[in-house]
């Protein structure tokens, strides 16, 4: 009796480390869903999953995946959604993509946004830093070294965000590249450093974006620029070709941004009330910056943050799923 239930025994435990070596789950979920690095990503991406589960009685499975990442699982069918793609940042990726090869569909509901380059309080009226041209102004920006080497710093975004690159292109294109060190870090380190800088009164200049709680604790001071010009924005993205930084020049401000849900189009068969629901999801700006706020600042937890959301906005939720 003992030597059947151990030769049983080691079948199990035989089988279980099988799955665990292939990377198999006991228990596959319905969906898979993409969450960015950011804040408001990261809480939409549980908003959905909590919805998801309360409405149509789907298991979402939230992982933290880098968007050409996440691109790519849309298409090969690996994702199913990502909450918030930045457009025009990604606009490459949605000519291949949605366009292109019609594997990925974008939410037609998008929340209104804008990208830039900001400076403290400190740095625009002690400092006179008000436009992205005293950014190559070296009597300017030696207010902004904070290392001794005799170039201000100025924090462009985290590594492997395509806004993170543009904004690399947009310092070589108006010169500033020459005056600067372009810091690449979590967002979590550069908004640590913006607070500091405030704490201390010390100036500082760094990539910006709203809707974003930095504006709610913070006074802090968008720089003007040129104004948009698509003829003079060229993008190429580090994916694309090796030589993108040469290749691309952008010497204007950001076109207006906004960002969508996107989705595998082959949720239309599979889960078409699902498609439906995504599509009308509407979230607002004031929410979003409510939204990194508590995740960011208050440290909450996505999934926590997300259960409590869906339950304040039962009904909201509800007519997005059963309009």
């Amino acid at each position: 009796m003992h030597n059947r239930f151990r030769q049983c025994l080691r079948k199990v435990s035989l089988a279980a480390l099988t799955m665990l070596a292939l990377n198999i789950p006991v228990h596959a979920a319905d969906l898979v869903i993409a969450m960015p690095n950011w804040p408001s990503g990261q809480a939409t991406a549980n908003i959905l999953k909590v919805s998801l589960k309360e409405n149509f009685g789907l298991d979402a499975d939230v992982r933290e995946i880098g968007t050409l990442i996440a691109f790519a699982g849309l298409n090969s069918g690996e994702v199913d959604i990502h909450p918030e793609i930045w457009l025009p940042n990604l606009d490459n990726l949605v000519k291949k993509y949605v366009d292109g090869a019609g594997t990925v569909a974008i939410s037609p509901i998008g929340v209104p946004a804008w990208q830039g380059i900001c400076a403290t309080r400190e740095a625009a009226d002690k400092f006179g830093i008000h436009d992205v041209s005293d950014l190559s102004d070296t009597k300017k920006t030696a207010a902004l070294d904070t290392d001794g080497d005799g170039r201000g710093e100025l924090w462009i975004g985290a590594e492997g965000w395509s806004s993170t690159a543009i904004e690399r292109v947009r310092a070589n294109s108006y010169g500033y590249a020459k005056t600067m060190t372009l810091l690449e870090t979590p967002e979590d380190a550069g908004m640590a450093a913006v607070d500091a800088a405030v704490a201390t009164d010390h100036p500082m200049v760094f990539a910006c974006y709203a809707p974003h709680y930095v504006f709610e604790l913070h006074d802090i001071v968008r720089l003007t620029e040129p104004p948009f010009d698509p003829a003079k924005w060229k993008i190429v993205l580090p994916s694309e070709d090796p030589l993108w930084v040469s290749k691309s020049s952008a010497p204007v401000s950001w076109d207006t941004a906004h960002f969508h849900i996107v989705y595998a189009t082959s949720l239309r068969n599979k889960y078409p009330k699902v498609v439906a629901f995504l599509e009308r999801v509407d979230l607002r700006p004031e929410e979003i910056t409510k939204m990194s706020y508590a995740l960011q600042v208050e440290r909450q937890d996505p999934y926590e943050y997300a259960k409590q959301w869906v339950a304040a906005q039962g009904a909201r939720v509800h007519g997005w799923a059963n309009p």
